[in-house]
């Protein structure tokens, strides 16, 4: 009996240690991700394709239409987590529909993942306005470094 106990104990020593090695290495690459920065082309802009001009410019009015509540304060837990899930499926329609160059598609990841974790501290329900900061970073610097002649810089 002792030694069953014993196994199961190890067991489970090493699925703590197992799950703390996932974290570690999830958290690294985390950090990776966030150290990354957006760089032009040589001096120049990356070109896109319409689907990213649609994602994007489809993106950009649900958080318009919205800043004024957030502004004030005025804007629920409820309302930023709908809001995200709108926002996701924007973010889907990019990553299903776009088709760059791989540098220039390397370097969409970068903008694309500060709009995702914008999305996801939306959802939270701590600090969710700091989420929608980091989105309109990401589309206060989309013109800066890919060529969208349509693009129409957001109002607020």
């Amino acid at each position: 009996m002792k030694k069953i106990l014993y196994i199961v104990a190890f067991i489970g020593a090493l699925n703590t240690l197992q799950f703390s090695i996932v974290k570690a290495q999830e958290h690294e690459h985390d950090a990776q991700t966030h150290k990354l920065e957006l760089a032009l082309n040589h001096g120049k802009r990356w070109t896109i394709d319409e689907s990213l001009h649609i994602g994007m410019t489809s993106l950009k009015p649900e958080i318009e239409i919205n800043l004024e509540a957030i502004h004030n304060n005025q804007f629920s837990t409820t309302q930023y987590q709908e809001l995200a899930r709108s926002l996701n499926d924007h973010l889907n329609f990019i990553f299903k529909n776009c088709k760059l160059e791989p540098q220039a598609d390397a370097q969409l990841h970068i903008l694309l993942a500060k709009i995702m974790r914008g999305v996801e501290q939306m959802k939270s329900a701590h600090n969710q306005k700091q989420g929608v900061v980091l989105i309109i970073q990401s589309l206060d610097e989309y013109p800066a470094y890919f060529e969208d002649s349509d693009w129409q810089p957001l109002t607020h």
